[in-house]
């Protein structure tokens, strides 16, 4: 049985029990994606209260989250959304059809109809000089903003609404667990050239003290250029030592880890966050200003910061799509067969 029908099958529990169940199911997935974790002392113990609190944190922000909207070329002209996110009633078919994951998911369930999943894009607003309609006459060179839509993504799906709303938790935690990750590579490489830096310093040191017993300090030849690397050396070593004191024991390791596994889930605000923005948009993308009486729709965007990427910031929205919207897919051996005639 998997996550998904774990989660489906507690349903008839008391919430409290199965609210437990599920965040014990995320600290599996959690030692799943970083099992070394499951050395450290009281790993799963230990780790509970930070998935809970990931997960409560990621829970309140997919409540948010608008009904997914239907995505199709006949919604185009209606529904601002989509006639927004897409230029042409056919894009919005190739956008969805160019899906892998779309079409992974028609294929293992023939039966399926339709699909809900999650439309990522890179929004873009522009300044620009254009020409504007006031009473009967035209003006141009009127200053406006436009918006625009592109690198649209469709990779996460679900078979119903709950069912994408509960994966797209579940992604934004394995996101958080790489953030995990890589904070404990960057201790573990840091660590390591410490300790080769301190090596280094203490061959060099040893090198310079045995010239310092030698002849040369008899007659008395670069004495004081000797002594003065030997405190240099003395000094890097002695800072080498304090750095290497602050990431702790070798030993220790698993237990540092743990901890910023911990340090990273208790705080998922600090790596994703979801911001609105609403903008009032006419059929061309261009903003309309308050006063102004154009014809206009509101359109209310979500816009999530995404970890791992300090600048990315991706429009998103929850859409549901019919599999007999859907180009047919490619055949690869008839083009093939075309290229080599």
């Amino acid at each position: 049985m998997g996550l998904l029908s774990r989660w489906l099958t507690r349903r008839n529990a008391a919430p409290e029990d199965s609210a437990s169940e599920a965040a014990k199911d995320i600290v599996g997935r959690v030692v799943g994606l970083c099992p070394s974790l499951r050395l450290a002392r009281n790993c799963e113990a230990r780790l509970l209260p930070a998935v809970q609190q990931a997960t409560a944190y990621l829970g309140r922000l997919v409540a948010e989250v608008p009904p997914a909207r239907e995505a199709s070329a006949a919604t185009w002209a209606g529904d601002p959304y989509i006639h927004a996110f897409f230029a042409t009633p056919d894009e919005v078919a190739a956008v969805f059809s160019h899906s892998r994951e779309l079409r992974a998911f028609f294929h293992d369930r023939p039966d399926a109809d339709e699909v809900f999943a999650v439309l990522g894009m890179a929004i873009d607003e522009r300044h620009i000089f254009g020409v504007a309609q006031h009473g009967d006459a035209t003006h141009t060179d009127i200053a406006q903003t436009t918006v625009s839509f592109s690198d649209h993504q469709v990779r996460v799906c679900g078979e119903s609404e709950a069912a994408l709303r509960h994966e797209i938790v579940l992604r934004i935690v394995d996101q958080l667990v790489l953030e995990g990750l890589g904070k404990i590579e960057a201790e573990t490489r840091r660590h390591d050239a410490l300790e080769r830096e301190r090596a280094l310093l203490k061959t060099r040191l040893t090198i310079l003290e045995r010239q310092g017993a030698g002849v040369r300090a008899l007659l008395g030849s670069e004495a004081s250029s000797n002594f003065a690397e030997v405190a240099r050396l003395q000094a890097q070593i002695e800072e080498n030592d304090r750095a290497l004191a602050e990431l702790g024991l070798k030993t220790e390791a698993l237990e540092r880890h743990l901890d910023v596994m911990c340090a990273v889930l208790t705080s998922p605000d600090a790596y994703f966050y979801v911001l609105k923005s609403t903008f009032r948009l006419d059929r061309m993308n261009v903003v309309v200003e308050p006063g102004d009486t154009r014809p206009a729709h509101e359109i209310d965007l979500r816009i999530a910061r995404l970890p791992a990427s300090p600048d990315a910031m991706r429009v998103f929205s929850t859409v549901r799509v019919r599999c007999g919207d859907l180009t047919p897919a490619p055949d690869v051996v008839a083009q093939a067969q075309r290229l080599l005639i």
